[in-house]
């Protein structure tokens, strides 16, 4: 079960990314109101997730680059009964400031 929500919960931020980009995509352009996606380029990923699906590398990617969003957002798999306080501590286990991670969390990894 909690496997289940999980991936419900990682599809789920996947899904947001992507209609944000269809949304940038169409708007011919940056307009006043739209968006922007932001996304953590790949390097900033540890090699242990070099390998991982593409959608699973850009959850990662876009929890790096919206810290101040996701920490915003609960996280509906349960995890908080491992201590997670967001949506953001399913990817980062320890952040060391702006632009620094310290180490990743591999909850969301599978």
């Amino acid at each position: 079960m909690h496997r289940l929500q999980h991936r419900k919960s990682l599809l789920l931020l996947f899904l947001l990314s992507v209609t944000f980009l269809v949304m940038a995509a169409c708007a011919g352009g940056q307009q006043a109101g739209t968006p922007e996606v932001k996304l953590a380029p790949e390097s900033a990923l540890p090699a242990d997730m070099k390998d991982a699906p593409a959608e699973v590398k850009e959850a990662y990617r876009f929890a790096i680059a919206n810290k101040d969003l996701l920490e915003q957002i609960p996280c509906f798999c349960g995890c908080v009964n491992v201590g997670h306080t967001s949506n953001y501590a399913c990817y980062v286990a320890e952040d060391g400031g702006p632009g620094t991670i310290l180490q990743f969390d591999s909850h969301a990894l599978g």
